[in-house]
């Protein structure tokens, strides 16, 4: 079959018009749309879960951060960084790397460590976090049993930024928080209590504690209750 040049450009100019509306409808009005809708009934998911103290933003309730001193000496690359007493500390983060592609930022990598459950290089790694959990949680009187040590103070979520811990966890922390911020334990343990949220829809997954929502409070105590 001969096709002449009308036909051609018949065609062109049908695919044309396709392309120009589909574009219309799923590159613009679709996108208006669900932005819209998520800003109106969603706001504070649709942009990002926020947490605010003191007016600024502190972080996201989706993302997990550290609480880590600032170091000895900011020149030396080498120095591991240290986690800071004063606050709840969250799940490890082993699976994080960086990406070094960029020249004048190094983003964080999100992941897990993809190490198989008899891997001895996971079982000394789980071995030396239980031994320094134990370290760091110990107060004078009061001594952490490693067999008290929950899975989750040693071993990384599968994106390695849970934002969240067990109540077990939590509770190992609190006379180690409560002593560095001259506080009861009694005080401490209520506020975890507080903000230990039960599972989703009352029975998917597990109670779990937002370790920056936790902190955030903690950081908001009258001062005369230090």
């Amino acid at each position: 079959m001969r096709h002449t040049l009308t036909d051609l450009l018949r065609n062109c100019g049908a695919g044309l018009r396709a392309l120009l509306v589909l574009t219309l409808l799923t590159g613009v009005l679709y996108p208006l749309a669900v932005t819209g809708a998520a800003q109106a009934l969603f706001h504070h998911e649709a942009n990002g879960s926020p947490l605010t103290a003191d007016g600024r933003e502190v972080g996201s309730a989706l993302i997990g951060q550290r609480y880590l001193l600032p170091p000895d000496d900011p020149d030396d690359p080498d120095e591991e960084p240290r986690p800071d007493p004063r606050w709840f500390q969250p799940r490890p983060s082993d699976g994080l790397g960086t990406h070094g592609a960029h020249t004048r930022h190094e983003p964080l990598i999100s992941g897990a460590t993809n190490l198989a459950a008899d891997s001895p290089e996971l079982v000394q790694a789980v071995e030396a976090a239980r031994a320094e959990v134990v370290a760091f949680n110990s107060v004078p009187g009061h001594a952490v049993d490693p067999a008290d040590v929950p899975a989750d103070a040693v071993t990384s979520s599968g994106s390695g930024l849970d934002p969240h811990i067990s109540p077990a966890y939590a509770r190992l922390q609190v006379r180690r928080v409560a002593a560095e911020n001259g506080l009861s334990a009694e005080r401490v343990n209520a506020l975890v209590e507080e903000h230990t949220l039960g599972r989703t829809l009352g029975f998917i997954g597990e109670p779990r504690v937002p370790v920056l929502a936790l902190n955030v409070a903690l950081d908001a105590l009258p001062r005369d209750a230090r």
